[in-house]
C-alpha cells in the first residue's frame, strides 16, 4: 500500500543531511522534469519569485532558499512537509515499516517517498514557473503523463495506491485507480457537508491508521476495513467506484 499525502505550504528548515542527490530519489524516472523544474525555480531572481510565487515581502526567506536548493541541507521528505495534516499524522512516532507506506505528491519532486531527502523550497502546484526561454508553462503541464506512469507503476508492482492528495496536486499526475478519499460532517439536520478546514487533519488521522495497521491492504475495501476497525466511520465504496467517505 502507497499512501500519497499532499504536501504543504508550511514546511520545517534546516536538516542535517548532505545536500540534493538526485540519485538517491525514488522514482528517479521523474528527474528530467525535477531538475527542469529545480533549474527554474532557483534561477529566479528573488523579487520576481515573490510575484511568481504569490507570496508577500513577509515571506522573503522562503523565496531566499529556492536560491539555495541545490546546496542546502536536506531531511527526510515526511519530516519536511509540516502543517494541519502532519500533525495529525506525527511522522515522528511512526516505526520504520509504517514509514515506508507513506509518500508525497508534491510541484517540485512528483513524488517522494517518506525517507527521500529532500531540501527547504517553496513552489505550489498552481505557479506558473518561467522558464529559462521566458515561456510560463504550467505545472499541470511540464508534468504531462510522468507521474501517472510512475502511480501506474507501483500499482502494476502490487501496491495499492490509496490518493489523500488534494485536487490542485491530483492534477498534476491523476491515477483513476487509485483508492480516493472524501470526508463530510453530519449537520444537526441531517444533512452532509464536505469538510475543508479540518479535511487535512481527518486525512492525516486515516494515514497514520494505515500506515500502522498490521494487515496491508490490497482493495477499496480492505481500506474500509481497517479504518472502521479503528474506530472511524467510513462509507462505501458506491459499485464500481473506489473512492470512500470519512463521515465525521
Amino acid at each position: 500500500m502507497l499512501i500519497l499525502l499532499p504536501p504543504s505550504e508550511t514546511k520545517a528548515h534546516g536538516g542535517t543531511g548532505a545536500p540534493l542527490n538526485w540519485d538517491e530519489l525514488s522514482f528517479p524516472a521523474l528527474n528530467p522534469v525535477r531538475q527542469d523544474i529545480a533549474a527554474d525555480l532557483a534561477q529566479l531572481d528573488v523579487d520576481k519569485a515573490l510575484e511568481v510565487l504569490g507570496i508577500s515581502e513577509k515571506l522573503r526567506p522562503e523565496a531566499e532558499s529556492n536560491t539555495e536548493l541545490f546546496a542546502s541541507p536536506t531531511m527526510p521528505a515526511i519530516e519536511r512537509f509540516t502543517g494541519v495534516l502532519y500533525d495529525a499524522l506525527d511522522a515522528a512516532t511512526l516505526p520504520p515499516a509504517a514509514r515506508a507506506r507513506l509518500a508525497i505528491g508534491d510541484a517540485l519532486f512528483g513524488i517522494t517517498r517518506a525517507s527521500d531527502m529532500i531540501p527547504h523550497y517553496r513552489l505550489s502546484g498552481g505557479t506558473k514557473l518561467p522558464t529559462k526561454d521566458g515561456e510560463t508553462p504550467t505545472l499541470k503541464s511540464r508534468w504531462g503523463k510522468a507521474i501517472t506512469e510512475q502511480l501506474a507503476e507501483v500499482a502494476q508492482s502490487g501496491e495499492l495506491v490509496v490518493d489523500m492528495r488534494s485536487g490542485t496536486y491530483q492534477q498534476l499526475g491523476k491515477f483513476k485507480q487509485a483508492v480516493t478519499i472524501r470526508v463530510e460532517s453530519v449537520q444537526e439536520d441531517g444533512s452532509r457537508k464536505v469538510v475543508s478546514h479540518f479535511n487535512k487533519h481527518y486525512k492525516g488521522q486515516l494515514a497514520r491508521i494505515l500506515a500502522l495497521s498490521p494487515a496491508d491492504a490490497y482493495a477499496v475495501d480492505d481500506v474500509a476495513a481497517i479504518a472502521s476497525a479503528a474506530g472511524l466511520t467510513v462509507e462505501g465504496p458506491q459499485p464500481g467506484k473506489l473512492e470512500l467517505t470519512l463521515v465525521v
